[in-house]
């Protein structure tokens, strides 16, 4: 039995497929091989823009136009975002988008939310970088409750929706379930009061196994303050794995995924789990259709 669900990260950016840039029929390539091959779930990341000072700027494809694509090409497989930035959509609109996938998919989506980062692609694309929690807060208010009340009436400093409806709802009267990535104190709050699942990224900390451990303790820390038990908020980790021998050069804060054998990939899995890890969503490096099928040897061992 397999010890936990296991994911892939299909990258959207420019020059990210091998040193080429994926069109559409690369990603539907990727999560239809990911499907085929027994991965539980496939991702995409949601940013518009990188502008890295040791390197060029480096685009992406918009991540839930993306997703609805790939919730129409695949069966099975579990999709969403790790995760996507509340600041780029109007929060009513992005329920209704999240609700509209998730029909598409056949109750597959999952609502993967955070407030981002990477200034530069928000002043590029004349995002407010202010009052990032605030504004992270009053939209996440608006999007739990259209997704689980199918209706919300709120007036805030950043954000309104009034007498707000989802209609017609879709195959979820509960709507998706919701993930929270963050690390920030009153983020985690959030996580712990509203959440099914919190979702950390390894690929800029280190991808071994054991830097879940302060994560870890952070998420519980917060759980123990705001009085929930622990094992009710499902956890999950972004991790960069390379089943070809080839490890991601260290740029743009990435630290060099995990190489090894198909047996040492799976007890790397098996070592997550042991961590409390309930779900792994794997960039695998290089991101092709051909090392996605190939980590397939992978889960073969895992599932044994």
């Amino acid at each position: 039995m397999r010890p936990l669900k296991v994911g892939v990260f299909i990258n959207l950016a420019e020059r990210m497929m091998d040193g080429e840039t994926p069109r559409w029929e690369n990603v539907r390539e990727m999560a239809t091989v990911a499907e085929d091959v027994g991965f539980d779930s496939v991702w995409v990341p949601d940013h518009l823009l990188f502008k890295m000072e040791e390197g060029k700027p480096e685009g992406f494809w918009e991540a839930m136009s993306m997703l609805a694509a790939i919730a129409a090409s695949t069966s099975r497989v579990e999709l969403g975002s790790a995760v996507n930035c509340v600041t780029f959509r109007n929060p009513a609109l992005y329920a209704k988008m999240a609700d509209t996938i998730d029909e598409i998919s056949g109750g597959r989506f999952v609502v993967g939310l955070g407030a981002g980062y990477h200034d530069p692609e928000y002043e590029s694309f004349g995002y407010p970088t202010d009052y990032r929690y605030s504004r992270f807060e009053e939209a996440f208010t608006i999007i739990h409750a259209l997704l689980r009340d199918g209706e919300v009436d709120f007036e805030g400093r950043f954000h309104s929706a009034r007498e707000c409806e989802l209609r017609p709802r879709g195959p979820r009267p509960e709507g998706p379930r919701i993930i929270l990535g963050t690390l920030g104190e009153k983020m985690l709050q959030l996580a712990v009061k509203y959440a099914d699942e919190w979702n950390g990224w390894l690929p800029t900390r280190g991808n071994e196994p054991e830097n879940v451990e302060p994560m870890r303790a952070l998420v519980d820390a917060a759980c123990a303050a705001g009085g929930r038990d622990p094992s009710t908020l499902a956890r999950s980790v972004g991790v960069l794995m390379s089943p070809t021998g080839r490890s991601q050069p260290h740029v743009n804060r990435l630290h060099p995924a995990l190489t090894g054998s198909p047996e040492e990939l799976a007890e790397y899995l098996r070592d997550f789990a042991e961590r409390g890890i309930d779900h792994v969503q794997i960039w695998v490096y290089p991101n092709t259709a051909h090392a996605i099928e190939e980590f397939g040897k992978t889960l073969e061992l895992l599932d044994s």
